[in-house]
């Protein structure tokens, strides 16, 4: 890794995120419930003067600060990821001319096709090798914690805490909940086994290593 290569791949996260958003925006559009950390964000606009894009952002940087207190790694792509995303989504979300969704059918077939781009929009931002997003790396901070108990036991009791705040904040839960809580990773590994794409084999740099190529050091 060098400059160049650093710099190309902000380009490359920014765009990745651009289309996770677009995939998120889908998701939403899709009227029939959200995922957990949106169904949050949304929540949140209902009760702050926030709109969804910077109620998510405040989301994401506030779990950024639990990830650096938990002395998770953090990279360039988290920040990026922290302060971008969600205000993305928020521009897809109103530049979107066409009207709400009623009808179910169509509504799951968004949420699946949501899935599908941000699946693609994630293989692009992580090709770059600088660290995940916020809440990744919050998920990875706690099974870290917890060595004992399945990894996937802990994303779900994170995100059933998760719904749970966002619920309360009367954040919207429907089925589409319920297919994102289960089946957002069934449809990433299926895009991913079909464009051969393993994150586990990515090397991140975080932010002290970028920072020393970056300044001539390394």
């Amino acid at each position: 890794m060098n400059r160049k290569t650093i710099l190309l791949g902000w380009l490359r996260i920014t765009g990745g995120l651009l289309v996770f958003a677009f995939g998120v925006h889908l998701t939403i559009f899709a009227n029939i419930g959200l995922a957990p950390w949106d169904c949050l964000g949304m929540g949140l606009s209902y009760h702050t003067p926030l709109n969804y894009g910077l109620a998510m952002t405040l989301v994401a940087v506030t779990v950024l600060g639990v990830d650096l207190l938990l002395r998770e790694r953090v990279g360039y792509g988290t920040v990026i990821d922290a302060f971008l995303t969600g205000n993305f989504v928020q521009l897809f979300n109103d530049l979107n001319p066409l009207p709400p969704n009623r009808s179910l059918g169509r509504g799951v077939l968004l949420m699946l096709a949501g899935y599908v781009i941000m699946a693609l929009g994630m293989w692009l931002y992580m090709r770059a090798g600088q660290c995940c997003g916020p809440r990744d790396s919050l998920l990875m901070a706690l099974g870290r914690r917890m060595p004992r108990v399945p990894i996937g036991f802990v994303e779900i009791g994170l995100w059933a805490a998760v719904l749970l705040a966002g619920w309360l904040l009367g954040g919207p839960v429907g089925i589409g909940t319920l297919i994102g809580t289960f089946g957002a990773g069934a449809v990433m590994q299926v895009i991913y086994r079909l464009i051969r794409f393993e994150p586990r084999d990515i090397r991140h740099r975080d932010l002290f290593e970028v920072t020393k190529i970056l300044l001539g050091r390394e």
